[in-house]
Order: structure tokens, then C-alpha cells, then sequence
């Protein structure tokens, strides 16, 4: 297939590179030209402007947006709304909240164009081992797209979950669960590391991925930063927390839902940043492992 991409950070820029292996035509475009050289070199083709892309691409035009939630995927999708001939196919693969996309797919249908949310999981590590995709829209349009969404994720690395809006709410609580997860391996890392302080954590990690009930991705990851050479004492306590987990928390007060843990591990973030803590600093550590989340690090 031949589709035009726009956004091309830290997910967005290896996504566009998994599909060129899978031999996909790529039309791409940035608010900064900073990747023009890049994707050029990864065989894609540059496009100046949307309008420029758009004429770039077969109809139905088909266009994958991974820009920031917020102000930079509103602008985005306006641009493309206004640019885009009937009938298009538009995915919004970043971390929107499903109640803006809720809202967006109704101006997408104005202009008679086919609007798909995507949940997107695999953070920096997605282009080695495959996203996990999560998606949202109408059947018809998503199997146009069924390309794309295999050459990205391995065998049963997609799903499409239902209508527009339910590929987002599928993302958001899978990112308030790792929230919890996450936690959970903090403190207790942060409790084993406090009363055998010569254990070898690291060792534990690679310990607990064979057989335990414990193991996962996550894990592995554990085991990989506690070999890293940079010490959990270099990064400072302060956790950033990108929104999903509190999405997910105000949806469960309004369904009457409990959620104690992920609401305990959204708290446990706030309270790192005026916090010393082993547990807040590994956890600073294990986001910048799966997803290149940037850490602060200490002046010694």
C-alpha cells in the first residue's frame, strides 16, 4: 500500500521505518524538516505541506497521524479534514483521549471521510519486536488498512476492538494497568533493595522471567536497566505520568467503577516528585527503558 504519514518522533519515525521493510510506499511530513533526510534515506518520500501529500497519494487517500494528544492532533486533523477528498481514510494513532476522538470522528464525517483510532503499544522497542494495535472505527475501513496494521504488529498483534473511539479506550487502560504494574515491581525492588541491599537485582529479574507468575516484558526490561551501567542513584525521583491513567481514573468516578491500585500508582508518580526514594527513581528508569520517556538525572 502507499500511505502518507505525519509525525515522526520517537514511535512515529520507527513505524515508518518497519513499513518500508514491509515494502510500502511512505509519503511523509513533519512540522520540522529535522527526519527529511532520514526517511529519505529509509526510501520514503517527502512532502512539504499536507496539501502537497495528499496530492502525492491514490484515493482513497490513506494518512496515519502520530502527533502529541492535544493542540498538535487537533490542528492536525483539522488541516486534514480540509484537505482530504471524500471517502479518505485518516488514523490517529497517537494517545488521544477517546472522548476528543469521540468528537473528531463527528467532523471527519462531515467531509465524508473515514476516521480510525489506533491504540499503539511497542514504544521505542516496537520496530524490533512489533506494535500491539488497538483499533477503533468502521470494519470496512479498518480492512482496508489490514496491510498496514499486519506489516506493523506480529501474528495477533491487532485487534479491532469497535467503533471510533474504542481503540483509544482499549489504550487507555492498558496504560493504566501498567501503571499499576509498574509500581508493583518498584516497591518491591524498592523492599528487597532496602533489606538485602548486596542482592543482585538484576539477577532476581532474570530469576523471576523463568517460571515465575510474575514474568513479563516489563520484567526483562528490569533486568536490562539494573545491568545498565547508569545507576538508578544518577536519576532523580521524578516519575511523569502522560495523561491516560488519569483519563482512566476520572471514567471510572464517573462509572462508579473502583480501580484502587491504578488510582494508587497514578498517586505514587505525583508524590515522587518531592520525594528520595529508590521505587521512584527505578521507576523514572523502567519508563525510559520501554518508551524513551526522558529522566532527570542528579548533579554529583
Amino acid at each position: 500500500m502507499k500511505i502518507g504519514f505525519i509525525g515522526l518522533g520517537k514511535m512515529g519515525l520507527n513505524m515508518v521505518r518497519r513499513l518500508r521493510l514491509n515494502d510500502h510506499g511512505i509519503v511523509c511530513t513533519a512540522r520540522t524538516t529535522s527526519k527529511k533526510d532520514t526517511v529519505e534515506k529509509a526510501g520514503c518520500t517527502w512532502a512539504h505541506s499536507i496539501k502537497e501529500m495528499v496530492s502525492m497519494l491514490p484515493e482513497p487517500v490513506c494518512i496515519w497521524v502520530m502527533t502529541p494528544s492535544g493542540d498538535a492532533t487537533e490542528e492536525t486533523l483539522l488541516s486534514l479534514a480540509e484537505n482530504l477528498p471524500p471517502e479518505s481514510i485518516v488514523v490517529d494513532g497517537g494517545n488521544s483521549r477517546f472522548t476528543d476522538t469521540i468528537r473528531r470522528q463527528k467532523y471527519m464525517s462531515e467531509k465524508n471521510i473515514e476516521f480510525i483510532d489506533c491504540g499503539t503499544s511497542g514504544g521505542i522497542w516496537g520496530f524490533e519486536r512489533g506494535y500491539c494495535l488497538m483499533i477503533g472505527g468502521n470494519k470496512n475501513s479498518v480492512e482496508k488498512l489490514n496491510p498496514i496494521f499486519s506489516s506493523l504488529s506480529n501474528k495477533g498483534g491487532f485487534m479491532h476492538v469497535g467503533k471510533t473511539g474504542s481503540g483509544h479506550y482499549v489504550k487507555m487502560v492498558h496504560n493504566a494497568i501498567e501503571y499499576g504494574m509498574m509500581q508493583a515491581y518498584a516497591e518491591g525492588f524498592s523492599l528487597l533493595n532496602k533489606q538485602l541491599p548486596d542482592l543482585n537485582l538484576e539477577n532476581v529479574c532474570n530469576l523471576w522471567n523463568n517460571g515465575s507468575v510474575v514474568k513479563s516484558w516489563l520484567l526483562e526490561l528490569s533486568e536490562k536497566l539494573f545491568h545498565s551501567e547508569t545507576s538508578l542513584n544518577e536519576i532523580k525521583p521524578w516519575v511523569e505520568d502522560s495523561g491516560e491513567c488519569r483519563w482512566a481514573i476520572e471514567d471510572a468516578i464517573d462509572k462508579s467503577i473502583p480501580v484502587p491500585v491504578i488510582a494508587s500508582s497514578l498517586f505514587a508518580r505525583f508524590s515522587s516528585r518531592s520525594e528520595d526514594d529508590f521505587s521512584s527513581r527505578f521507576l523514572a528508569a523502567l519508563r525510559n527503558q520501554f518508551g524513551g520517556h526522558e529522566v532527570k538525572t542528579e548533579k554529583k
